[in-house]
């Protein structure tokens, strides 16, 4: 695989044979606009003032930039080259790949510092260099042609939105899972039975959590005790 200039802006389409090489802009964009949503749902619960917001999911991410391109510089005769030759690089990231049976999913690479490399540390391995996702629209605009009809200049809008394997998103949120064992530090007032229901959504089991630790009297428990929860197969398994 070839590599992109140094500092060019790029994408990379991955065919269903295998990631194409590089293919650079011709200009570097001058405006990224990144776009995401998060569904809650309210639920409602008598005599409150609000309605409590439960998440749901999240929405794909959407990446919409405008690319800049011009061949005029090598003349604008009949002889002129058309812009094409770059833009079709790009076009062609829509139409369908006939071993694929879909268009390639693509990324867009830009320099260091790329949104979402620099999120918070809590977030774990969600940090991101590069945007990974399928082009759901894109508008070419051609302003400049030669004297016999060549495009000379065109501006190319894309639509990418966010495209990620399931395998890759559990890797990536690393969600708490009561099949895993976890620590926990109590807070002020928090019983064995709050604990049990926040990993294992039964507060039953709290006499796991109790066992783990070697707890005889659950009500005696200082307030910043560190905890042990463990994994609920290996509760059963000593049940």
């Amino acid at each position: 695989m070839s590599a992109a200039p140094p500092g060019r802006a790029y994408l990379i389409a991955h065919w269903h044979g295998g990631d194409s090489d590089p293919i650079p802009v011709q200009y570097n964009p001058t405006e990224l606009s990144f776009e995401k949503k998060l569904v809650f749902a309210e639920v409602a619960i008598p005599a409150t003032t609000a309605p409590l917001q439960q998440f749901v999911r999240g929405e794909a991410e959407v990446l919409s930039l405008e690319l800049f391109f011009d061949s005029s510089d090598r003349g604008m005769s009949t002889q002129a080259e058309s812009v094409a030759r770059q833009t079709d690089k790009i076009y062609s990231l829509v139409r369908i790949e006939p071993t694929g049976h879909t268009p390639p999913p693509i990324s867009f690479y830009w320099g260091k510092g790329f949104p979402g490399s620099e999120i918070a540390s809590e977030l774990g391995s969600q940090r991101r260099e590069k945007f990974t996702g399928v082009i759901t629209s894109i508008r070419q605009n051609f302003t400049l042609f030669s004297t016999g009809g060549v495009p000379l200049r065109a501006k190319i809008n894309l639509s990418v939105r966010e495209y990620k394997p399931m395998a890759e998103q559990l890797e990536e949120l690393n969600l708490s899972s009561p099949d895993r064992t976890h620590a926990h530090v109590l807070g002020p007032n928090e019983q064995l039975w709050r604990v049990a229901n926040s990993y294992y959504s039964r507060a039953s089991d709290w006499r796991r959590v109790a066992a783990e630790n070697g707890i005889e009297d659950p009500r005696r428990i200082a307030s910043g005790t560190r905890l042990a929860v463990p994994a609920i197969d290996r509760g059963r398994a000593g049940r």
